[in-house]
């Protein structure tokens, strides 16, 4: 791959691994609500699942989605109401003692589950897809570097996250801080499901 083409898609996947949505989010309440070392298991998923889903869609399944809109409107509103029940979720949590750990029981299984319903890992995985790896033929060559490199991303940004929640573990203990932390977080997961709803 040129290096001007891998310049654009590091300066692509910096943008959308770094920005807030559905998966930062939750790296950093899990681990601001339950630690970083309960965090990781969703940490480690992220890129897990989102490298699953980049596959699927160099194999077709992004056409796929494209070609049938109700498939594809299946998979936005499911990933919507997902999104709006972690929210709820959050939202309930004010307290560390209280912070019931099936309320915010997201582990493995459901971080790699949630990438297959999460619109921005859906929006990233296609146009990466399409603007990096199947321009090419035969795409193998750009999958082997493109999708370790996009995974490696993922982890990065969802363990800073993390890091950065788990950071401020102690302080959200006093008083109502973790309340607010937990209801700020539910209003972005809130925030991003209606920008993803309008799109």
């Amino acid at each position: 791959m040129p290096w001007t083409e891998l310049s654009a898609l590091l300066v692509f996947a910096t943008a959308m691994a770094f920005t807030p949505g559905p998966n930062t989010t939750l790296s950093a309440a899990l681990a601001a609500n339950h630690g970083l070392r309960r965090a990781l298991r969703f940490v480690v998923a992220v890129p897990f699942g989102w490298g699953l889903l980049l596959l699927a869609c160099t194999f077709g399944l992004g056409a796929l989605l494209q070609a049938q809109p109700l498939l594809r409107g299946a998979v936005k509103w499911l990933g919507l109401a997902y999104m709006l029940w972690l929210a709820w979720q959050l939202w309930r949590a004010t307290q560390l003692a209280a912070a019931d750990p099936q309320r915010l029981a997201v582990g493995f299984g459901q971080g790699v589950a949630l990438q297959f319903v999460n619109v921005k890992a859906w929006m990233n995985a296609l146009l990466i897809s399409a603007g990096w790896i199947t321009v090419v033929s035969p795409p193998w060559p750009r999958l082997a570097l493109v999708l370790p490199l996009m995974m490696l991303y993922g982890f990065a940004s969802n363990f800073t996250y993390a890091l950065v929640g788990s950071t401020l573990r102690g302080w959200l203990a006093q008083g109502r801080r973790l309340q607010g932390f937990n209801r700020s977080l539910a209003g972005v997961l809130v925030a991003t499901a209606g920008w993803m709803a309008a799109m």
